[in-house]
């Protein structure tokens, strides 16, 4: 069955073996395992993890994937080895349960999607994702620059860039390269044991991020309203008034929601 690549939805099918290996290699999945896979495609990636894992659920948005994975996969299906459910990632509860994520997922939906199941009761141990190049570089901070999506990344877990996918290996070939990203030790550790909550730490790094070019401390006092002398704050929490939100690393901001305290 001919089934062309929809704009609309994002599609790029890969077509790499390498990064095939590679995901699922990070990934570490063994016969115990339920995956969770969304945007399985034409199944290049299903049908290496199905032989290997306890059970896959395949999440596709495509109709006509649907219809061409039910015939590729009847057996697998019969046996209950996969599930496949029509329907978009973003609309869809979070499993109950252990499980992780294999995906090569839409980039348009990357952030939300990290979003969603970094932040729910019932998260992944293990993210396997495939995103744009810059959007991993980003997530690993690769400039020591630290942003909004890095932060919140690393809040929940460990992020690793595991190998560039050039853009070749797609069909269609999209405009960028890719890459392989580890999201490991998903946990809400941070969060528990540093006794903050998650609202308030979002609320003072999207109010720390507000403008890009202005210095840290002139953007929270635009955003937040302190108690404090937001001056004595930095002094405290050994920052420098004329750094940006940029230059913090994540135990700095802990250091700031300290202190505010």
């Amino acid at each position: 069955m001919q089934i062309n690549a929809k704009k609309s939805l994002g599609q790029n099918f890969l077509k790499s073996k390498m990064a095939l290996v590679k995901m699922i290699e990070a990934g570490e999945v063994n016969n115990e395992d339920i995956i969770l896979e969304i945007g399985p495609g034409k199944g290049v990636l299903t049908e290496k993890l199905v032989p290997i894992a306890k059970k896959v659920i395949a999440v596709e948005k495509d109709d006509r994937l649907i219809k061409l994975l039910q015939e590729k996969f009847a057996e697998e299906i019969k046996n209950n080895k996969l599930e496949l459910i029509h329907g978009d990632i973003l609309d869809l509860d979070c499993r109950k349960g252990e499980y992780k994520i294999i995906a090569n997922i839409p980039y348009y939906i990357t952030g939300q999607f990290l979003r969603k199941f970094l932040e729910t009761e019932n998260q992944p141990t293990k993210i396997v994702v495939m995103v744009q190049k810059e959007i991993a570089d980003r997530i690993i901070a690769r400039d020591s620059k630290e942003n909004l999506l890095s932060l919140s990344v690393k809040a929940f877990s460990e992020p690793k860039k595991i190998m560039k996918v050039d853009k070749e290996n797609f069909s269609p070939t999209p405009k960028v390269d890719s890459a392989i990203l580890l999201i490991n030790n998903i946990s809400k550790k941070f969060f528990i044991e540093n006794k903050i909550s998650e609202k308030d730490f979002f609320e003072l790094i999207h109010a720390g991020f507000a403008h890009k070019r202005k210095m840290l401390i002139g953007n929270l006092k635009e955003g937040i309203n302190f108690n404090k002398s937001l001056e004595e704050i930095f002094e405290l929490s050994k920052i420098s008034k004329k750094a940006r939100a940029e230059d913090l690393a994540l135990d700095d901001w802990l250091k700031l929601i300290r202190a505010l305290r």
